[in-house]
């Protein structure tokens, strides 16, 4: 189960327990709940470090509490892995709900640009000299 709030995985490994008797059952949300039992997004090709910028407009729109949240963070472009990270779920997860707001017209998605080989270099040479 995913603590609301907390972090998922290995992450949060020092965080209290379901089995804890100071934590109550209605903290917990598990992945499927929040995707409607779904685990494939419905646009193909969202990658981790996919772009995702939400419209003004998507604002006033009536949508569920995640969906909201991605809407609010993506006013500025985030990746998948940014937004996964800021709702606290896996990163599957995150791609059904950036997928469900894409195929509604809430967010727009692009590939985030190539690295030029040049930069990949550098970005070696930096790692080396640590």
């Amino acid at each position: 189960m995913i603590p609301v709030n907390q972090s998922f995985g290995r992450l949060g490994a020092d965080r209290p327990l379901r089995d804890s008797p100071d934590v109550s059952d209605d903290r917990f949300v598990r992945p499927f709940v929040v995707t409607a039992g779904r685990t494939t997004p419905l646009i193909d090709g969202l990658r981790i470090e996919t772009l995702v910028r939400a419209t003004p407009a998507a604002l006033s729109a009536p949508l569920h509490f995640e969906q909201r949240t991605v809407v609010r963070l993506c006013q500025q472009p985030h990746s998948i892995a940014e937004i996964g990270t800021a709702l606290h779920v896996p990163v599957g997860v995150a791609k059904v709900i950036v997928s469900d707001l894409a195929a509604a017209g809430h967010v727009s998605v692009r590939d985030a640009p190539e690295l030029s080989t040049a930069a990949i270099e550098r970005i070696r040479d930096l790692v080396r000299a640590l």
